[in-house]
C-alpha cells in the first residue's frame, strides 16, 4: 500500500492507495508545533481506521508547501513506518514539463494535481485548486505547464473581511440560499460567495480568451465542488486529484530507478 501525504498550509491530508484504488483519506491540521511522534500518532490511528497496520505500507510520497512541518513529519514517518518517504520535489519523474520563468518554484501540491489531471483526464487542461490560496495552472496538450495564477483561496478573503472590521463576525463558509440576504451574516456568505464565483469564471473566461486551443477545466480542494457544482465552466471536480498525481510520480520514479 501506498501513503500519499500532502502537506497544505492549512491541513495536512493523507490518501491510502491500495491497488489502484483510494482506501481512505484523512485530514490534519497542519501545526509547525507538533512533534514526530504526534504525527506518527494520528498517522498511525488513520491506517488502523481503515484496516491497515504499518506493516502494510509499501512506500510513503510527499507533497508539502509547508518546510516546518515537512521535518517533523518526516520524521513521524521514518519512526513510526521505518520508510524514507519520496518528496515530490527536483529528482521525481511526473511526466510534466515546466515552461514557467522559475520552474523550481512550483509549489508541490500544483505539480501533483497538474500530473494527476493530465495523466487520468489528459491535456490541454486547466487545474484549478481552491484551498488556502486558488491556483489556477494550464498543462497543454503535450503535458507542458505553460501558465499559471495565484489569488486567495475564499476563507483566506473571508477571514481577512471579519479579521478587518470591528463589528462583522466570522461566518460558515457556504452555499446561500439567495442572493437576497437580509442579515448580516447571510449578507456575508452571499458576498463573499457569488464575489468568488464570479472570479473564478472570469479566470476561466479570461485563460479561453487567451490560449489559442479548447481545454478542459479540472478542479480539486476544499470548497471546489460546491463552485463546481453553480457553474458549467467547470468539467470535472476530482477531491482525490493530488493522491492521484502522486501515486502517478511515485510509480514513474520507481519505475526509472
Amino acid at each position: 500500500m501506498l501513503v500519499a501525504v500532502d502537506i497544505g498550509n492549512t491541513n495536512i491530508k493523507l490518501g491510502f492507495l491500495e491497488g489502484g484504488r483510494i482506501a481512505g483519506t484523512y485530514r490534519i491540521t497542519t501545526k509547525a508545533n507538533h512533534t514526530s511522534d504526534e504525527y506518527g500518532l494520528l498517522l498511525t490511528e488513520f491506517l488502523d481506521m481503515s484496516g491497515f497496520s504499518p506493516d502494510d505500507v509499501d512506500d510513503v510520497i510527499v507533497a508539502s508547501v509547508v518546510p516546518k512541518v515537512m521535518h517533523s513529519f518526516r520524521a513521524s514517518i521514518v519512526k513510526f513506518l521505518r520508510i524514507e518517504p519520496m518528496v515530490v520535489g527536483p529528482g521525481v519523474k511526473t511526466g510534466i514539463n515546466i515552461r514557467m520563468d522559475d520552474p523550481k518554484s512550483m509549489g508541490a501540491d500544483c505539480l501533483a494535481d497538474c500530473a494527476g489531471a493530465y495523466h487520468v483526464y489528459g491535456g490541454p487542461a486547466l487545474v484549478a485548486d481552491f484551498g488556502t490560496a486558488t491556483t489556477f495552472n494550464y498543462v497543454d496538450g503535450r503535458g507542458t505547464i505553460t501558465a499559471g495564477l495565484i489569488t486567495t483561496g475564499i476563507r483566506t478573503a473571508a477571514a481577512a473581511l471579519w479579521g478587518g472590521t470591528a463589528q462583522l463576525p466570522e461566518v460558515e463558509i457556504t452555499r446561500p440560499k439567495t442572493i437576497l440576504a437580509k442579515g448580516t451574516r447571510t449578507a456575508m456568505q452571499a458576498g463573499l460567495y457569488y464575489n468568488f464565483l464570479g472570479g473564478i469564471e472570469r479566470t476561466i473566461r479570461q485563460f479561453r480568451d487567451e490560449i489559442d486551443e479548447d481545454f478542459q477545466v479540472v478542479a480539486t480542494g476544499g470548497l471546489g465542488r460546491v463552485f463546481a457544482d453553480d457553474t458549467d465552466l467547470i468539467d470535472v471536480y476530482d477531491p482525490d486529484l493530488i493522491f492521484k498525481g502522486m501515486a502517478i510520480i511515485h510509480q514513474r520514479t520507481r519505475a526509472a530507478r
